[in-house]
């Protein structure tokens, strides 16, 4: 009986034992140069929910992981990922020793990246600041071509505007409510305090937030998140700026539970690629955390990012013909020194309190509460009956002569055109602003010290608050939930400011193209004299509430993941005018109505395991999108009117891609379909022949409008390609391409917002021009064909070289929505003289900018200056179009010739005095980053 007892005992303690005994994989993650351990390494089982954090000593523990051949991934911010295979064998934990991770170079090469974001490309409201920060760090080869080889090319990734994606810090969203786009100058600078990311892809989930179609960037500043030590980094470039220097400092956790990051930089250039384009930025950063227990922390985090830089100017063919891609017709001698007319300034900072309680080992809170406040300037000229200070003024260019016939003269049986030859040349010898002209004109002015030139910003004052929550929760082992919700309040205070009065004592507040009382900007205060400092000219401000919620189940199975995702979101805004404008006396002073946007979204993905290596996965959105702020009044400067027609967005997107991931190969093959409808547009030109003379009197026919597009279908289709492969242990080869065909569906409806004809007919301002044919026109200012190919050395011993060759190709001019209206073929019914479909489809023709190719090369060194701290120094250079290829970038019509014959007229001499204008990208550049690591 004893021995049948023992027997029984020792049976079960043995079972027990391998009930207990547990399969998995550890080791220890150490920085290749350094040999210190890396902490909060994040190691984890390829499609599977099992993860793991490095402890201080660098060592992870996964447990539970099912035998057999596995994918271990090893990951941690600025480091090379490793992806090992691993064979688990039943009741084992396989010990894999040291495991080396490599400073990723993206990491320096992000230092590089000058995103066309910086730059004066258009209108400042016009969207085209289009190279996503969604580009930024990201470690999949097809973003990465995007990023540093595409971008100087202002690729967008599917053809997407980045107000389609959604940039949040912390959690909290980013995205200007006046137009949906981020404002990356509200941290630049700042690369080594920003580089804990997390991005997405498409509309794939977000742990933080619904997102838009384009994809989520999530930067974390939560101060124990950042690697300890010291980093100081100089930096020289022939780009935006010419200088650089960064520091950052981060502490780690200490045994109090405090932890605390600075950072600091500055850049500056007396002049940049282009022409007169100064450049001053400043940047701070501060973030503290308090861990009070294993539950609880609370961190601080402080941005201050000044930024300042001369703009740069779109030039007709013409212009560029007879100066050169870089001219720049912005700025002026004065004392000796290049000075900008058009500067943009920028200062908003950011400060951000975040609440991080972890509720359970399997359920976390992270609350944030945000104020950003601060202004964005952009400065102009602005003059009263008197000449337009701007060199390439169409009437002192060579063009405007020739296209009179009264400034021809023959003699002696020879035709020439002298005025067109000393415009010409006066334009070549000089050409840029007379700021000495501007001080003696308001010195002699007829009314004694009243300036007939100043210098003003067209000024923004915000005042955003910002709170929002988001949960995070393990609902099984196979489920997990994300939710969240968020409330951002605006007051925006536009206004314009005057800022230097050229040497004159004052400045009258009165708009002279008008009459009698619709001169004033402010009935309640006429005829204004105003000093440098203060408000004239417009003064409203711009009130915004906007909420939104989301819900997110994500599910996690051995063969198969899905997603399923749902939002809502209301939106409320309001203007409120704080000048009683003389052109609308009853319109403009007070509140607007509130105009008010409920909006939802779905989403929802699926992803196939065919094996441990090979994928499967779709992804599919729908959603509405309430309309910028901008968008929502038709001239907010003097007015309360509100856009017709104005609706909601809808916006469906679908995708799906093959992906292959193994430690030596990584491809991503995916198609997309993309349909925006219901959009709306709007901008401002100077148009001739708009209005009918029997309505608005002889000689005003012509005048400065908003134009308003409504009801816009776009319809974005294409496919991405990603390869990148090990071919040995030092050498990489990668292969990306990029084919899309994006469109405008439809046909949408043009109105014509004019101020001038309101003023003479006392109606409305609002014209409907009907429909514009914009249908299977191309969307413009971007490529949409881009391939390269790059290799890639990476030497044992801590230097490598890599080049990149690329193709780019589709990019179309914007073209005029009034020009492809019935105003421009038809007077009143009547076809004009020569208007055939022949002559007219050639003018209406968009035009294709031609194919390029660049060259770009990167390289970087790095040492090891103590053995016994293990410090390093080290450096990265690279040469973007190293052949110095011009190409154009984009560039838009004018659309001040709206009717046929107009056109004809000024295109009859081969030189239009309105042709369109071009933007061009960088030719030779460098780039060349010093930096040591404590």
């Amino acid at each position: 009986m004893k021995k049948l007892v023992f027997s029984t005992l020792f049976v079960l303690q043995t079972f027990l034992i391998f009930a207990q005994a547990s399969s998995g994989v550890t080791g220890k993650v150490i920085d290749s140069k350094s040999q210190k351990p890396l902490q909060n390494v994040v190691a984890s089982i390829q499609n599977t929910n099992l993860t793991a954090l490095t402890n201080a000593l660098g060592v992870f523990t996964i447990k539970d992981i099912s035998d057999g051949s596995q994918l271990l991934r090893i990951s941690s911010v600025g480091f090379k990922d490793q992806l090992l295979a691993v064979e688990i064998t039943k009741g084992e934990i396989i010990d894999l020793g040291i495991v080396v991770l490599e400073e990723d170079i993206t990491t320096e090469q992000q230092l590089s990246l000058v995103t066309l974001t910086e730059n004066d490309l258009g209108d400042d409201n016009s969207g085209s600041e289009s190279t996503s920060g969604l580009l930024q760090a990201s470690r999949d080869s097809y973003q990465q071509a995007a990023a540093f080889n595409w971008g100087q090319a202002r690729f967008r990734i599917r053809g997407l505007d980045n107000e389609y994606g959604t940039t949040m810090i912390n959690g909290v969203v980013m995205n200007k409510i006046l137009d949906g786009r981020p404002q990356w100058s509200n941290w630049g600078g700042l690369n080594d305090a920003t580089r804990n990311q997390e991005f997405t892809m498409g509309s794939t989930p977000s742990d933080y937030t619904f997102g838009g179609i384009l994809g989520t960037q999530e930067i974390n500043t939560r101060a124990s998140t950042y690697r300890k030590g010291t980093r100081v980094t100089f930096s020289g470039t022939n780009t935006n700026y010419s200088w650089r220097s960064m520091g950052t400092y981060a502490s780690g956790m200490n045994t109090d539970g405090w932890a605390f990051v600075v950072s600091g930089s500055r850049r500056w250039a007396q002049e940049g690629y282009f022409e007169g384009t100064d450049y001053s930025a400043n940047s701070l950063f501060a973030s503290v955390e308090k861990k009070f227990n294993d539950k609880h922390s609370l961190n601080f985090t402080s941005i201050y990012a000044q930024n300042s830089r001369g703009k740069s100017s779109p030039n007709t063919k013409e212009v560029n013909d007879l100066k050169g891609i870089k001219y720049n017709s912005y700025w002026g001698w004065q004392d000796g020194r290049k000075r900008n007319s058009r500067d943009k300034d920028i200062e908003e900072p950011i400060n951000m309190l975040s609440h991080y309680w972890k509720i359970s080992d399997k359920t976390s809170l992270n609350t944030n509460v945000a104020y950003q406040l601060g202004y964005i300037g952009n400065s102009r000229i602005d003059n009263q009956n008197s000449k337009n200070p701007d060199p390439s003024y169409y009437r002192d260019l060579p063009s405007y002569y020739l296209n009179n016939p009264d400034s021809y003269v023959t003699i002696g049986g020879v035709t020439t055109n002298p005025e067109a030859d000393a415009a010409r040349q006066k334009f070549i010898n000089d050409g840029q602003l007379d700021w000495i002209a501007m001080y003696a004109a308001n010195k002699r002015s007829a009314n004694a010290g009243k300036s007939v030139y100043v210098l003003y910003q067209d000024r923004t004052d915000d005042r955003q608050f910002s709170a929002n929550s988001i949960l995070f929760s393990n609902l099984s082992d196979n489920i997990s939930l994300n939710a969240g919700g968020t409330y951002r309040k605006l007051k925006s205070h536009n206004y314009q400011k005057l800022e230097d009065l050229l040497g004159g004592q004052f400045f009258l507040d009165v708009d002279p193209f008008y009459s009698g009382d619709q001169t004033q900007s402010d009935l309640n205060n006429p005829n204004r004299k105003v000093v440098v400092g203060d408000e004239y000219g417009y003064n409203y401000n711009l009130n915004a509430d906007v909420f939104d919620a989301f819900t997110q189940f994500k599910f996690n199975y051995k063969k198969f993941d899905f997603y399923l995702a749902q939002s809502f979101s209301k939106s409320e805004y309001q203007r409120e005018g704080l000048y009683r404008n003389g052109i609308y006396a009853n319109s403009s002073l007070g509140y607007s109505n509130k105009v008010s946007f409920e909006n939802f979204g779905f989403k929802g993905g699926l992803t196939y395991k065919i094996t441990g290596q090979h994928y499967l996965n779709f992804n599919g959105a729908y959603m509405t999108k309430a309309p910028g702020m901008r968008n929502v009044f038709s001239n907010a400067r003097i007015n309360n009117n509100i856009t017709p027609d104005l609706q909601s967005e809808n916006v469906f997107s679908v995708d799906g891609s093959y992906i292959i991931r193994t430690p030596k190969l990584k491809m991503r093959l995916t198609a997309f379909y993309t349909k925006i409808s219901k959009a709306t547009e709007l901008s401002f030109f100077y148009g001739e022949g708009l209005f009918d003379e029997a309505t608005v009197g002889v000689g005003n026919e012509d005048s400065f409008i908003s134009e308003i597009i409504t009801g816009i279908d776009k319809k974005n289709i294409g496919a991405e390609f990603g390869f990148e492969y090990q071919l040995t242990s030092t050498i990489k080869a990668t292969v990306n391409a990029s084919y899309g065909q994006y469109t405008y569906d439809n046909n949408p409806n043009v109105y014509l917002n004019d101020d001038a004809q309101a003023s003479l007919t006392n109606t409305s301002p609002i014209t409907n021009f009907g429909s514009t044919y914009l249908k299977d026109y191309r969307m413009p200012g971007m490529p949409q064909q881009a391939y390269s190919f790059g290799l890639e050395y990476r030497d044992p011993k801590f230097w490598w070289i890599s080049a990149n060759i690329n193709h780019l190709d589709d990019n179309y001019l914007d073209v005029s929505a009034v020009r492809r209206t019935t105003n421009f073929v038809d007077d009143n019914g009547i076809g004009y003289d020569g208007a055939t479909i022949d002559n007219v489809r050639k003018v209406l023709k968009q035009e294709k900018f031609d194919a390029f190719q660049l060259l770009n090369l990167a390289g970087g060194k790095s040492w090891r200056i103590s053995s016994k701290n293990r410090n390093t120094v080290g450096f990265f250079a690279s040469i973007n179009n190293v052949l110095d290829v011009t190409y154009k970038t984009g560039g838009f019509e004018q659309s001040r010739k709206a009717t046929y014959p107009d056109y004809v007229a000024d295109n009859s001499n081969g030189t239009p005095s309105f042709g369109p204008k071009y933007f061009y990208g960088y030719g030779r550049t460098y780039f060349l980053n010093v930096y040591i690591n404590l």
